[in-house]
């Protein structure tokens, strides 16, 4: 896992090593409060969420906004795991799941009211591949899907299924004692 600057909803530098401190996390990148297809998959892993957790993981959602959008999904969509801010776009590039919004396509969105400058406080024009990776306690990749078409989100029945076979096989090699 690369170990990436972000921002807390606070307004803090972090990095990702120190939020995901050691733990087995889900990290669940999103283009954004303003995205529908965003909002239903994070309402929708907010419903496995205290399954996810039982079972030792982290919840983490990223997006390319500043932390007062993200302080505004949070609230509007109910979330109380946690989101972080990616405004450089360091972790999508880390991840390699960053692209560049060509400029017909910046212009369109901004017609809509969209304006991607504001919402991440940069000018990149940069969005992720909406993508989920889940990463053992030590950062190492276990788990990853992302898809190119922003419509396509790996079902949350998958994720959970996947985290459940991670930890069964975590707790089988290494047994807790007690």
């Amino acid at each position: 896992m690369p170990d990436v600057k972000l921002t807390t909803l606070q307004g803090k530098p972090t990095t990702l090593k120190s939020q995901v401190g050691g733990k087995p996390a889900i990290l669940i990148f999103y283009r954004g409060g303003w995205c529908p297809f965003c909002n239903l998959q994070l309402s929708e892993l907010r419903t496995m969420q205290k399954q996810v957790e039982a079972l030792g993981y982290r919840v983490i959602a990223i997006s390319p906004e500043v932390p007062t959008e993200l302080k505004a999904t949070m609230t509007k969509d109910k979330l109380d795991y946690t989101l972080l801010s990616d405004s450089k776009a360091d972790a999508l590039r880390a991840f390699g799941i960053g692209y560049r919004l060509d400029d017909t396509t910046y212009t369109k969105y901004k017609g809509f009211g969209l304006d991607l400058e504001k919402r991440s406080g940069e000018t990149h024009h940069a969005l992720p591949v909406p993508s989920v990776f889940i990463v053992d306690g030590d950062g190492v990749l276990q788990f990853s899907y992302s898809h190119p078409d922003y419509r396509v989100r790996v079902p949350g029945s998958v994720v959970l299924e996947a985290a459940k076979a991670i930890a069964e096989r975590r707790d089988h090699l290494h047994p807790k004692e007690g």
